[in-house]
C-alpha cells in the first residue's frame, strides 16, 4: 500500500533526525561553520518531515480505529462519531501524502540562499534597454511584496532610459529558490516610443539569477586580486564626482571544469563608501566562481528535467510579454495569462507557483514517488 511505502521512507529518516539533533549541539561541529550550517538546514528539513510523519500516523490510526468501531460497535452515537472521524481522516490523508511526497524530494541545497540578479538588454537597441528597465522595476516591486531587500551593485543606463545592464543582490527567505525560475531570455512585443508608424517590434532582455556564495563556499587568494578605483558617474552630487568610491577588481581564476585560466573583471559603484563597494565586489566574485564551479551540477539537473524551469540554458527564450494583447506566455510550461499590467507591476507569484508545480512533478518522477 502507498501509505506503507511512505511510512517506510519516513521511518528510515527517524534515526538520522535523532543523529542530526545530537550533532548540532556538539561543540566541535559548531566550531566548523560550514558543517554546522549544512546540518542545521538538514535538521529543519527533517523536522518538517517528522511533523508530517506524526500527523500521517495519527490519520492512519484514526482510520483503522473508526473502521473497527463501524465493524464491531452497535451504539448508534458511537457509530456516527466514527463515521465523522473516518470521513475527516480520509479527506486529510491524500493532502498529507502529497505534502510528504514533496518533502521527501531532495531539496536543492542552494534554494535557501540569497541571490544575485543580473538583467541585460539584448536585441532591440534602445527598446531592449527600456524593457530591461521594466523587468528591473517588476522584480523590485515583487521583492517589495515579498519583504526582500534588493540592492543595486552596478548599473549601466541606456541612452533612451532603462538599462543596458543592471546587477543587484537580493536577500531574504528562500530568495534563490523562488527567483531561479526567472533565469533566461525574456521577450517583449510592443510599439516602441520611438516608432512613428505604430508597428509592433520584438525586443529581448536576458535575466540571470545566481545563488549568492557564502565566504566558505569558495577559496580566493585575495593577495592576487588587482584593485582599481574610479569616480562613480550618475546622480549623487559633488561627492560622486570628486571621490574615487567606485572599485574594479581583476582576478585570474582557473576553471576546474575546463582547465582554462580566465580573467574575471567586476565593478561595483553601489555606495559612496569605497570599503563597502570592495566588500560587495568580493561577494560578487565569490558568487561568480561558485556559479561556474557548479555549472556541471546545473547541467546534470537540466538534462533530466524537460521543463528546465530552474536551471539549464540561460540563453533559452522563457517568456513573452505581448503588450497589444495584454498577454504573458511562459513557454516552458505553455502557461498564458492576460493580466500583463499587473504582472509587470510585480504580480508574478502565480506564474512562479505554476513553474514550481511543474518542476515538482518532474522531481517526483526522478525519485519515483
Amino acid at each position: 500500500m502507498a501509505e506503507n511505502t511512505l511510512l517506510e521512507k519516513l521511518d528510515i529518516l527517524v534515526a538520522r533526525f535523532e543523529e542530526v539533533s545530537t550533532l548540532i549541539t556538539d561543540p566541535s561541529v559548531i566550531a566548523d561553520q560550514r558543517r554546522y550550517v549544512k546540518l542545521t538546514k538538514e535538521y529543519k528539513e527533517l523536522g518538517d518531515l517528522m511533523d508530517a510523519r506524526k500527523e500521517y500516523i495519527q490519520i492512519l490510526t484514526g482510520i483503522d480505529e473508526a473502521k473497527d468501531i463501524l465493524a464491531n460497535e452497535s451504539d448508534q452515537e458511537m457509530r456516527e462519531m466514527a463515521r465523522e472521524e473516518l470521513d475527516d481522516c480520509q479527506k486529510r490523508q491524500p493532502e498529507v501524502e502529497e505534502r510528504i511526497k514533496l518533502l521527501l524530494i531532495p531539496a536543492d541545497p542552494q534554494d535557501s540562499r540569497n541571490a544575485v540578479l543580473e538583467i541585460r538588454g539584448g536585441t532591440g537597441g534602445d527598446e531592449a534597454a527600456l524593457f530591461a528597465g521594466d523587468l528591473f522595476r517588476m522584480y523590485s516591486k515583487y521583492c517589495e511584496i515579498k519583504g526582500w531587500r534588493l540592492e543595486v551593485s552596478s548599473a549601466s543606463e541606456g541612452a533612451a532610459g532603462g538599462f543596458k545592464e543592471i546587477i543587484c543582490s537580493v536577500s531574504g527567505e528562500n530568495v534563490y529558490g523562488t527567483l531561479k525560475y526567472e533565469s533566461g531570455v525574456h521577450r517583449v512585443q510592443r510599439v516602441p516610443a520611438t516608432e512613428t508608424q505604430g508597428r509592433v517590434h520584438t525586443s529581448a532582455a536576458s535575466v540571470a539569477v545566481l545563488p549568492e556564495a557564502e565566504e566558505f563556499d569558495v577559496v580566493i587568494n585575495e593577495g592576487e586580486i588587482k584593485w582599481d578605483t574610479f569616480r562613480s558617474s550618475g546622480a549623487g552630487g559633488q561627492n560622486v564626482n570628486k571621490v574615487e568610491s567606485g572599485v574594479r577588481l581583476r582576478y585570474n581564476w582557473k576553471n576546474p571544469n575546463t582547465g582554462i585560466v580566465e580573467e574575471i573583471l567586476i565593478e561595483c559603484t553601489e555606495t559612496r563608501d569605497q570599503p563597502k563597494n570592495k566588500e560587495r565586489a568580493l561577494a560578487r566574485l565569490r558568487t561568480f566562481i561558485y556559479d561556474k564551479e557548479h555549472q556541471k551540477y546545473i547541467d546534470d539537473i537540466a538534462s533530466k528535467r524537460k521543463t528546465m524551469v530552474s536551471t539549464g540554458d540561460r540563453s533559452a527564450k522563457i517568456r513573452t510579454y505581448n503588450y497589444p494583447q495584454g498577454r504573458i506566455t511562459d513557454h516552458r510550461i505553455n502557461y498564458t495569462i492576460y493580466n500583463l499590467q499587473a504582472f509587470v507591476n510585480g504580480d508574478i507569484q502565480e506564474c512562479i507557483d505554476q513553474l514550481i508545480v511543474a518542476e515538482n512533478a518532474e522531481r517526483m518522477k526522478e525519485t519515483e514517488l
